[in-house]
């Protein structure tokens, strides 16, 4: 460890002041060896040592970044780049069971449109709970622009909860982003179509029957749920809504969301008109939409919207009367408006224009106060001008899309996607800062908690789209590149590259990651996807088999290093539930369980209880095993599924010769006399330090006593079969006292290497 902190201490001066100035050859020497060899410049080195996260340590920031066409979420940390994990959301997966057992499968089906399962999703924005405005940690939100749908991801085990499904639009893009008090969610309708289901409507009427809009999901934080029921949309033009932002501070209780293709252009290049890109970008400018959300909430309280499929609208004619929706012109094809951290200003860019466009807040709402308009969009919406709601526009280069924000006051990051490069400038004064040139073709970007009213700065990522020459090549699919950013400085300073090898990445988010406090175990028995006691859930000795007519339903448990029952016995044909309880109470010792050929798998973290449902179709002997390495006899923890025919007859076998001797007995008793010593020797070390002070401590003492507890059945079988002088049975029973020892002295020495390497200090001193 000393050796490294010098080899740290030498890298940063020989990367500051050049290596001559280094004071011990022999560290010199070995980087000038290292740097040789790889081509490595002192700039590199100090990239390597701000990204560097040594073993043990961990990252400041994690950030979620949607998984695009993989219909996931992926988490890494920051500044390591290092990912941590995929959160299945839209999409089957594997690793989690998600798909594979019955509880996220029940998830998965919340995600039916028109009675089919939808087994993929485009995920797009991802958006953390806000409370004051500030990300508080607790949950995740995510959309599927694919399927217009929205998700939520539960911070406290990162898995997902609810999927709901939007009953009015066809398509969608402008989600999710929350209130500063996380009351709703938006999703905005990106492709117009007709509201109503299962209505046709030729494009002939575009105009006239075809329509946008944007939803408010209402969120109901107690459940951690979605209120469906008291959520509502507004209708709006046949534009392409896009993305959008809740205002915060003085403008709390407004949104604001993008448009792009007002042309409300009908392509058609296989009829010989000129294709989509050019009808819906031959104007200068489209709409923002200004909405007073908080009044919209009011006016369905009233009973003043529609029932469209079931679900509240707000027709455009009420919210022209009662004032709550204004239209404000923005620069040709925007992609994105971002409110400012003290709410004042709003930032749009247009992806065919060169400048970003800063909006005042106030001054929108003078024009609004004041009833100064320049007239009405085809469908009577109030349009403010331009002039009348700008504060400036500044000039940043080519192909500007999105914006996000720094600690430091005024100064704000823009993406410009043609030139490949990120623009630092200043939104109050109006000037560039700094450019930084990228790899290649940025699309969205993220600075920590960039779009919250509480930015940390430190860092930035890049969401490039091509990759083109950065990474090994692994054929014509590449994959994403995100490059972290150090924007601690005047200048920014480009420090890794990291390839996304899972679908389109779209856009991220970023926290403090001591706002995250996930769970490490589940109380005893819980649905993991509902938070709610799971009815298949039992107690070590308390596993049974339950017939009725052709339905088995068996409750078993998982621990270190058997599943109970090891044996379950069914007849083809009969509808097979298996439900098992995991009963480990230590931090990562999940377990998996899948039966050979039947396409199940459970991943069932400590404390949950997980089920999976198959028909024994077919007549035969299919194994069954723990899927997750969880311990030294993983291997062992097996068991059969014996699938009878039908009128089989049970036939006697005659019982194995007896293997083992009273002298293998003997030696088995040594063995776990000789293992008591050590672990009396360990608890001995853990009791005499203040473990109680380290909570991972105290799990793991726990676990270790819990392990410990299961001796005693084992012990009096193995007693009682040594006095029958069934020296078979005795060995082996004594032979599982052995194993949970074992397990006891495992869990017990890494709680000893824990209080080691944490400083642990010695009772009564």
């Amino acid at each position: 460890m000393k050796l490294f902190n010098k080899q740290t201490a030498t890298l940063i001066t020989a990367a500051g002041l050049g290596l001559a100035a280094v004071s011990s050859a022999w560290a010199a020497e070995s980087l000038q060896d290292v740097m040789k060899a790889r081509g490595l410049s002192q700039q590199d080195l100090m990239a390597a040592a701000k990204t560097y996260v040594p073993t043990g340590k961990r990252d400041d920031f994690i950030a979620f970044s949607s998984g695009g066409q993989s219909g996931q979420v992926i988490v890494y940390g920051i500044p390591s780049m290092r990912i941590l994990k995929y959160i299945a959301v839209f999409t089957p997966e594997p690793w989690q069971g998600y798909g594979f057992d019955e509880e996220s499968k029940a998830v998965l089906k919340q995600g039916q449109i028109d009675g089919k399962d939808i087994t993929w999703g485009d995920t797009h924005h991802p958006a953390i709970s806000e409370t004051n405005g500030k990300y508080d940690g607790q949950f995740l939100f995510i959309n599927d622009k694919a399927n217009p749908r929205l998700a939520v991801i539960d911070l406290r085990d990162f898995e997902t909860k609810q999927i709901v499904v939007n009953p009015i639009f066809k398509s969608e893009h402008g989600g999710a982003f929350v209130s500063p008090n996380t009351e709703y969610i938006i999703e905005a309708a990106q492709y117009a179509s007709p509201l109503a289901n299962k209505k046709f409507v030729p494009l002939e009427r575009f105009n006239e029957e075809y329509r946008g809009g944007v939803t408010y999901w209402k969120f109901d934080r107690k459940e951690g749920r979605i209120d469906v029921k008291n959520s509502f949309s507004l209708e709006l033009p046949p534009y392409s809504q896009d993305l959008s932002d809740f205002g915060k501070g003085p403008s709390d209780g407004w949104s604001f969301t993008n448009s792009f293709c007002t042309e409300r252009y009908v392509g058609g290049i296989e009829k010989n008109r000129p294709p989509y890109e050019a009808g819906c970008s031959a104007k200068d400018t489209d709409y923002m939409h200004v909405i007073n959300w908080k009044k919209a909430a009011e006016l369905v309280a009233q009973g003043k919207a529609k029932k469209i499929n079931g679900h509240n609208v707000i027709m455009m004619e009420t919210s022209i009367k009662e004032g709550i929706l204004y239209l404000v012109p923005e620069p040709k094809s925007p992609h994105g408006v971002d409110v400012s951290p003290d709410g004042t200003h709003m930032v749009v860019s247009g992806k065919l224009d060169t400048h970003v466009s800063v909006y005042s807040f106030d001054k929108i709402m003078a024009a609004v106060k004041a009833k100064k308009f320049e007239g009405a969009d085809p469908y009577g919406i109030p349009v403010i001008a331009m002039k009348d709601a700008l504060a400036r526009q500044v000039q940043l280069g080519l192909g500007p899309l999105h914006t996000q924000y720094d600690s430091k006051k005024c100064v704000a990051y823009t993406s410009l996607y043609v030139d490949s490069q990120v623009a630092k400038w200043d939104y109050c004064e109006g000037k560039v800062l700094d450019k930084l040139s990228i790899h290649y073709n940025i699309g969205h970007l993220n600075t920590m908690q960039g779009d919250s009213m509480d930015p940390k700065g430190h860092y930035l990522v890049a969401l490039n789209k091509l990759a083109i020459d950065r990474f090994n090549p692994v054929g014509p699919l590449h994959p994403q590149n995100h490059q972290l950013i150090d924007i601690s400085g005047d200048k920014m300073q480009l420090l890794y590259d990291m390839p996304l090898p899972l679908g389109e990445p779209h856009y991220m988010v970023s926290i403090d990651a001591k706002l995250l406090k996930p769970g490490i175990r589940y109380k005893h028995g819980t649905n993991s996807r509902t938070d709610k006691p799971h009815p298949g859930a039992v107690r070590a000795g308390e596993e049974k088999t339950v017939r009725k007519g052709n339905k088995v339903e068996v409750f078993g448990t998982l621990i270190r290093s058997h599943i109970t029952p090891e044996t379950i016995e069914v007849n083809v044909g009969d509808e097979v539930t298996i439900n098992l309880t995991n009963l480990e109470r230590a931090e990562d010792e999940t377990h998996g369980f899948t039966v050979s050929t039947y396409n199940v798998h459970a991943s069932v973290e400590p404390g949950k209880t997980s089920s999976v449902k198959f028909k024994a179709d077919k007549e035969g002997v299919y194994p069954y095993y723990c899927t997750e390495f969880c311990s030294a006899l993983h291997l062992e923890m097996q068991g059969y599924l014996l699938v009878k025919p039908k009128g089989y007859k049970e036939v006697k076998v005659a019982a194995a010769k007896a293997v083992y001797t009273e002298d293998d007995y003997k030696k088995q008793v040594k063995k776990i006399n000789d293992t008591q010593a050590v672990i009396d020797s360990v608890v001995g070390f853990i009791t005499s330090h203040n473990y109680k002070d380290f909570p991972d401590v105290v799990s793991l003492v726990e676990d270790a006593t819990d392990q410990l507890g299961r001796m005693k059945e084992a012990k009096t079988k193995h007693e009682e079969a040594a006095k029958a002088k069934d020296w078979q049975n005795a060995t082996l029973w004594a032979e599982q006292v052995w194993q949970y020892q074992v397990k006891a002295a495992d869990i017990g020495l890494r709680a000893k290497t824990y209080l080691e390497e944490h400083g642990a200090k010695k009772v009564g001193k």
